[in-house]
């Protein structure tokens, strides 16, 4: 099936143009020229020769450890390929010969969907190639894959080694399995398959990402910065213990960062005794393993590989490092729990200190230890440690946000208002860079008819603007009681109003209320209502912040069974809202809650949050918001857009808010 890119509808591999939508589903929008007639399977533009295809990495790697895997290239021919190459492609249908060629602008699947972009290595007198990796440019960017359909539909059953009959390569479950586990340094997987006794497992491109070696070095990057590298490489060897793939650490140029600055591998390397990284040399190799005899990987490879790196940036060793360092290599620190644990006494110390950054100085040679070969894991997921997310104490890096408002496909009128007001102060220095948030987001869904609902709502966000501007003292979240009180005032305005008009029953207006306040890496949530507060993470994924004060709910509290409770008539009747009545009928909910990694947070009205919209498509419509690149307002609006596809009988109004953060270096 084709996966619309805008709608994410499923349409028939027949299609043309996505049935639900209408967008093209065989040409595409060039994002540098806006030429809308470039086609899918294209590498670059034809106007403005951007590349603008769908790229992946492919992993190709014998699955048996004592033959090496010959591949041969073109060396001389190293331009783009088109897609139509006539070159033969590898038949997925029969084993492979060990001897197998592949040429550039071949395919890799006898479905020609998988196309060679680089010359492969060729196997020498003095190499012994096992695997290799190359880009390859997807054809069929819109055609889900088999690893794809079976993540989204949450066949966990396929994700250990223990199913035997699955096709699915080993290597292949490695990345199924701690993709499962939401670990961001790892990268997605998004096809695989076997030939014979070669496996090919195809993954996100992380060849243009930055290299940890080159950011390590540079002289503004702060001796916190590389501890917290560190302490985020520790965390990822107790995560990769249990797969046996500790040796994607001990790759220097495996060791990439993102957009945050945040660690990531390349790809995973499965530990033998035999193998050896693809794209290092034999001197390489040599250097890094030749004073070192195979035996039973420990943590002090981790220090070997630190050693290494401060080597080669020509940066310093100082005095708890150097002594960290020294204990690691003579078995002192024997457990991630106890390598952790000493990082965070040098970062409070380096802080007390107040060093910001490390001289640049010429070190001796270290090396980095061979991987020996260890048994495979009983058990991919269940050995693997929940990890703190955090060793620094955290600042905000960045704050943005977006709002929107529809008034949805059967209304006449919007009842929804919402109001945003942010302030950013920010100190920008050579060595250092501080940055304080200020940010006040209100949604209010308004009831009692038109020119009811309407002033309720836009009269509760102009009161509770009006308060905070003369109530929150800068640089400080306002308290509990403070937040109560504004609240109260909001309702006290909209009862006065409906008093003052001698407003009765159903007439009678008001609004539901939810609200978030940031003041750098704290926040504060206050709903009366069923609007509704998201937050969305890397590590634990969409929740449900606030709980909607409405029958059902009330019902399930006092401890009846939610399918009985949602079962009344009036399950969905809100049990608290302002302006109806005086400050006694309500009890607003107010909760806070600290931001220590990146997030995003929504403010969503029912018209987005009903019948679990949220729930079900949060994995395409958010998270790829939470990467810097994306554009909030576009994101608000595709999620107004869906909202109008599955539910439009009500407004619907969200606000997006993304907070980064980072180690607390200038402390």
């Amino acid at each position: 099936m084709l996966i619309c890119p805008q709608c994410k509808f499923e349409n028939p591999n027949s299609n043309k143009f996505c049935q639900n939508c209408g967008t093209s589903l065989t040409h595409k929008v060039c994002p540098e020229c806006s030429t809308d007639d470039v086609p899918v399977n294209a590498l670059r533009c034809h106007n403005c020769d951007t590349e603008c295809g769908t790229v992946f990495w492919a992993i190709i790697a014998k699955e048996t450890t004592g033959e090496a895997l010959r591949v041969e290239g073109d060396e001389e021919d190293k331009g783009d390929v088109g897609v139509d190459g006539d070159e033969e492609a590898i038949p997925s249908s029969s084993p492979v010969s060990p001897s197998f060629q592949i040429a550039l602008g071949s395919y890799l699947d006898s479905q020609e969907r998988y196309q060679l972009l680089d010359t492969l290595p060729v196997q020498t007198e003095t190499t012994s190639i096992t695997d290799v990796g190359v880009r390859v440019l997807d054809c069929q960017p819109y055609q889900i894959s088999p690893i794809g359909a079976m993540l989204a539909s949450q066949q966990s059953d396929l994700l250990t080694p223990s199913v035997e009959t699955s096709e699915i390569p080993h290597l292949a479950r490695l990345y199924i399995a701690l993709q499962s586990q939401g670990e961001r340094g790892i990268p997605p997987i998004h096809d695989a398959w076997q030939q014979g006794d070669i496996q090919v497992v195809i993954i996100e491109d992380r060849s243009n990402w930055q290299h940890l070696l080159d950011r390590w070095q540079e002289e503004t990057t702060s001796s916190l910065k590389i501890l917290h590298w560190c302490y985020q490489m520790a965390q990822l060897w107790a995560v990769l213990e249990p797969v046996n793939c500790r040796q994607s650490l001990l790759d220097l140029s495996n060791l990439r960062l993102d957009e945050d600055q945040t660690l990531a591998l390349q790809r995973l390397y499965v530990e033998s005794s035999n193998s050896q990284p693809v794209g290092e040399s034999p001197e390489d190799v040599q250097a890094q393993t030749s004073d070192i005899p195979e035996k039973p990987l420990t943590i002090q490879a981790l220090g070997r590989v630190w050693q290494s790196l401060f080597r080669q940036s020509q940066r310093t060793q100082f005095g708890s490092v150097v002594q960290m360092l020294g204990d690691l290599d003579v078995g002192k620190i024997q457990t991630i729990a106890q390598l952790r644990s000493r990082l965070e006494e040098i970062s409070i110390e380096i802080e007390a200190l107040g060093t910001p950054t490390l001289p640049p100085i010429k070190e001796k040679n270290t090396a980095v230890p061979t991987i020996p070969q260890s048994d495979e894991p009983e058990d991919i997921i269940s050995k693997t440690d929940d990890m703190p997310t955090v060793v620094l104490a955290m600042q905000l890096s960045s704050l943005e946000d977006a709002g929107r408002t529809d008034v949805g496909r059967q209304r006449h009128h919007n009842e929804d208002y919402f109001g945003i007001e942010t302030k950013i102060h920010k100190l920008e220095l050579p060595k250092s860079r501080v940055l304080e948030g200020h940010g006040l987001y209100i949604l209010c869904d308004g009831m009692g008819g038109h020119a009811g609902g309407e002033i309720a709502s836009e009269l509760a966000v102009n009161t509770l603007r009006q308060y905070f501007q003369e109530h929150w003292i800068a640089n400080q979240l306002p308290t509990e009681e403070s937040i109560r009180e504004a609240v109260y005032l909001a309702n006290e305005a909209i009862f006065k109003l409906n008093q003052q008009d001698a407003r009765s029953g159903v007439g009678r207006m008001g609004t539901t209320l939810v609200m978030l306040l940031i003041q750098d890496t704290e926040a504060a949530v206050a709903h009366v209502g069923d609007s509704r507060l998201y937050r969305l993470t890397r590590k634990r994924g969409l929740e449900q912040v606030t709980v909607d004060h409405e029958v059902g709910q009330r019902e399930i509290t006092r401890g009846v069974e939610a399918s009985i409770a949602y079962a009344r008539p009036d399950a969905y009747q809100l049990t608290q809202a302002l302006g109806p009545r005086d400050e006694s009928s309500i009890d607003p909910d107010v909760g806070f809650f600290d931001i220590n990694e990146d997030t995003l947070l929504l403010l969503a009205s029912d018209g987005l949050s009903d019948n679990d919209l949220l729930e079900t498509h949060w994995q395409t419509h958010l998270e790829p918001l939470l990467s810097s690149g994306a554009n909030l307002e576009r994101g608000v609006t595709d999620l107004i857009d869906l909202a109008n596809q599955h539910n439009g009988h009500d407004n619907i109004t969200g606000i997006l808010i993304r907070a980064k953060v980072r180690p607390n270096l200038e402390s």
